[in-house]
């Protein structure tokens, strides 16, 4: 397991607050928010809050992601781009098949399972605790200009350059043998 926070390398950006009614910085996932290939998990994606974004923000892309997948690249379980600057909170489960509860103009990226809606956490059993990080950016563009069929890792190169501030809560999971 890593222990350096993923976005470290990334310029500087501004803090702003996130909160979520589903799971509190530093704790574990709830059984809902786990992979629905495991037991009691259902593939939900969390619920969040933002408040405090820099000024001249004008959108948002979400992002969860693990970086201690035993992949050599980590695993990213979700990633949502062009959410309009107006929104400052995402509903639990709009990261389902449909997106639909998602605001307009936004869209999901395929995950690593190249599923374009959230994938729960499944970190292999006995490999230890993995870290989720879910993460809000802020971003200085209306529409980051990227395909809904790129990966998380392009909407992350894509936006490193566009980013105001940056919020995130860390999640954690693990798979006991």
């Amino acid at each position: 397991m890593s222990a350096n926070d993923p976005f470290s390398r990334l310029p500087e950006a501004a803090a702003f607050t996130l909160t979520s009614t589903t799971v509190n910085d530093g704790a574990a996932w709830p059984p809902a928010q786990w992979s629905s290939g495991t037991p009691g998990g259902k593939d939900v994606s969390p619920q969040l809050n933002w408040s405090g974004a820099p000024a001249g923000t004008k959108s948002y892309a979400v992002t969860v992601y693990d970086p201690d997948a035993p992949t050599g690249s980590g695993f990213w379980h979700w990633a949502v781009a062009n959410i309009p600057a107006t929104t400052t909170t995402l509903s639990e489960g709009v990261g389902d098949d449909t997106g639909s509860g998602l605001p307009l103009g936004s869209f999901q990226l395929p995950n690593d399972a190249r599923l374009p809606r959230y994938i729960g956490a499944a970190p292999p059993a006995g490999h230890g605790k993995h870290r989720y990080f879910v993460t809000v950016h802020a971003l200085d563009v209306d529409d980051i200009g990227i395909a809904s069929d790129s990966t998380p890792a392009l909407l992350g190169f894509t936006i490193a350059g566009h980013i105001l501030g940056r919020a995130t809560l860390v999640a954690t999971a693990e798979a006991l043998q």
